[in-house]
């Protein structure tokens, strides 16, 4: 078809990265769905992938991609262009999330998060541009939170430090990318309890005894949390909504995608303060006379 797209998915052996890649998949488009451990533990997620593959005739297939490996990544995108030629959307999904006292993580550990999350990103990137700029068009699909700017709970520092991180990337490269012709856009997922595994595979802190000295001031919080965020979110929400808006932009023309788009049935305010952040950027931005890096959807 003729608006198919060729479309590499980061971390899409579960959670918003599968359901994003059968996504595209059934609406028309090539993805590849990049994970690791391929002929590993996720083997039988590739499986899954090539039966429904066959099974509905969709364009669907994995790569193996650890994104915290640049010889992976550009090993990934090399075999994407080897199978169909070109590359025309990265969805930045991979990520990685912990539970407990901030002060209980080590800094190892923060950097470890801060390398899945952000630098993860850095290097996918640092393999695809050259093509993406090469062609003159292009599409980055960042997958944030809405912990970046919206109300969030205590005890997911590292992972809510490490996002906002990646927001922040995402904007400077929006800027230094749209006059190659490559479009962002960032979608804010709000806090899906269910549908992923980000909460089923959270890590913990690496310092037991100052995890402990918590337990006392702050133990029954941390263990009604995951309660307390499911009470916000209205009943039949669901985590597919996170792929079908991710479908949506992928497939409206250039230049009307959106900069920023969230998907939040918890309503924690993040959207109404990025309309001010944004809005607020894009002043700057004309202040400065840089107003042509500006998306044209960008707030005004």
């Amino acid at each position: 078809m003729s608006d198919q797209r060729i479309i590499v998915v980061t971390g899409a052996s579960s959670g918003f990265g599968r359901l994003t890649s059968v996504a595209l998949a059934r609406a028309g488009h090539a993805v590849v769905a990049g994970m690791r451990a391929t002929g590993g533990r996720n083997a039988p997620a590739v499986a899954a992938l090539d039966r429904l593959a066959h099974d509905e005739d969709l364009a669907l297939s994995a790569v193996e991609l650890d994104v915290q490996s640049q010889e992976s990544a550009d090993q990934a995108v090399d075999t994407v262009l080897g199978r169909h030629g070109r590359l025309d959307v990265v969805v930045h999904n991979a990520g990685h999330m912990v539970l407990g006292p901030a002060e209980a993580f080590t800094p190892d550990q923060l950097a470890a998060l801060y390398d899945v999350n952000v630098l993860g990103t850095q290097r996918v990137n640092r393999a695809v541009l050259p093509h993406l700029r090469g062609q003159g068009s292009g599409l980055l699909v960042w997958v944030g939170s809405s912990s970046t700017r919206g109300g969030h709970p205590p005890f997911l520092a590292p992972y809510f430090a490490a996002k906002a991180a990646m927001d922040a990337l995402a904007e400077s490269y929006a800027a230094e990318l749209i006059r190659f012709g490559i479009e962002t856009s960032i979608v804010v997922p709000g806090a899906f309890t269910s549908g992923t595994n980000h909460f089923a595979n959270a890590g913990g802190p690496g310092d037991a005894d100052r995890e402990r000295e918590y337990h006392e001031a702050y133990g029954e919080l941390r263990a009604s949390l995951g309660d307390r965020l499911a009470r916000l979110i209205p009943p039949g929400s669901d985590a597919q909504e996170v792929a079908d808006e991710i479908v949506r932009v992928v497939g409206l023309p250039p230049g009307r995608r959106p900069f920023r788009t969230h998907i939040d049935p918890s309503r924690d305010g993040s959207e109404v303060v990025s309309v001010v952040a944004d809005r607020i950027r894009a002043e700057f931005y004309h202040r400065v006379g840089i107003e042509d890096l500006l998306s044209p959807t960008a707030s005004l």
